[in-house]
């Protein structure tokens, strides 16, 4: 979810305006949440999470 569509319960106004202290600090929050996660892309993503089950298959199949 991005901030540009969240609605403040303090102020009413949009998150993304920082109107009230607790737009700010929503918004901030967010912003690092996004720093962390935005950064991979949906494509690396995917391609992880192929890999990391290709590892799981050949080992199972090594070691059964």
């Amino acid at each position: 979810m991005t901030f540009d569509r969240l609605v403040c319960a303090n102020c009413s106004g949009p998150v993304s305006e920082g109107r009230c202290p607790t737009c700010r600090a929503s918004r901030r929050q967010m912003e690092e949440q996004q720093k962390l996660f935005g950064s991979i892309s949906p494509a690396a993503l995917i391609a992880l999470i192929t890999a990391l089950v290709a590892c799981v298959l050949i080992a199972r199949h090594a070691f059964a």
